[in-house]
């Protein structure tokens, strides 16, 4: 019988949480239609939603390759909360995020059936990537491309 490590129980287990990520955040003035239209025109997979009628409270959108965002309806706090000095969320409308899709001709024309806003129709760039851009309807600016970013570089 061959020996098995957490790694690969880890690799197979679909339920255990996914390695540390970074997850972006943004704020949105209809938070339940942002998730409806980012998973219809982008691709994104509603994962968690937490909230009651129009507001949402927290939600997790899961990028297919890795990854993803997470966002809520914008709402002031309390003036008694703990946390009312620490609110470090971006007004809606103010977030930008670059996404790494193998399809990004694809993924272009199905966020423009879906209505997207393109701000930058697909084009190869200088340095490898074939990109493109677009703009939801909160005004969030999203780029795609297969630009994968440097290798890391090995410590010394």
């Amino acid at each position: 019988m061959a020996d098995t490590t957490a790694a690969d129980t880890a690799a197979t287990d679909t339920t255990a949480a996914p390695p540390p990520q970074v997850w972006p955040c943004l704020r949105a003035r209809d938070a339940r239609a942002l998730i409806r239209f980012l998973v219809t025109a982008f691709g994104f997979e509603e994962t968690a939603v937490y909230g009651e009628g129009d507001v949402v409270h927290h939600a997790e959108l899961s990028w297919p390759a890795g990854g993803g965002v997470m966002l809520g309806s914008v709402r002031e706090p309390a003036p008694d909360a703990e946390d009312a000095g620490e609110d470090w969320s971006l007004p809606p409308g103010s977030f930008g995020a670059y996404v790494v899709t193998d399809e990004p001709d694809a993924l272009h024309d199905r966020a423009k059936a879906a209505g997207a806003e393109i701000t930058s129709a697909p084009h190869d760039t200088d340095y490898g990537s074939r990109d493109f851009a677009a703009r939801d309807p909160e005004g969030n600016r999203w780029s795609f491309g297969t630009y994968r970013g440097e290798p890391r570089r090995t410590p010394s």
